[in-house]
């Protein structure tokens, strides 16, 4: 069983693999205009990065470089080895933690008052129509 990187020269992996990581340093723009290139030199070619970017996915995500810097990056538990930075970061999200649920808190209240007042609208109109229906029937 061969494979491409069987048959192919020992520098196309490397070059390929390189080529790639310069248009993902250079963003989803660069990839547009390549493919755009390749469908004026040659269409073939501009169908070929057409494809790979659909089945790399790098057609339909916000960004290249976010997409590869996420995957192959450290997750946010992980420690840096720098205790200062990993405190002030620890500090920092258990802040921003804080404020997102007493936000969510606030807006909670915000809904309930909105919708009281809503209810309570609805409540005296209610009235102010059987008032003014009973009126009219006394009449």
């Amino acid at each position: 069983m061969t494979s491409l990187t069987q048959n192919a020269p020992n520098w196309l992996p490397g070059w390929f693999s390189r080529a790639e990581r310069w248009m993902d340093s250079k963003g989803k723009g660069a990839w547009i205009a390549a493919m755009i290139l390749g469908f004026i030199l040659f269409w073939p070619l501009g169908l070929a990065i057409l494809a790979y970017l659909i089945w790399s996915k790098r057609m339909f995500n916000s960004s290249c470089n976010r997409r590869h810097s996420r995957r192959h990056g450290a997750p946010l538990t992980q420690s840096t080895g720098n205790s200062a930075f990993d405190a002030y970061r620890e500090e920092t999200l258990r802040r921003l933690e804080e404020e997102q649920h007493s936000f969510e808190a606030f807006l909670e209240r915000l809904r309930e008052a909105k919708d009281k007042a809503e209810f309570d609208q609805f409540m005296d109109e209610r009235a102010r129509t059987a008032a003014q229906d009973t009126g009219d029937a006394s009449t």
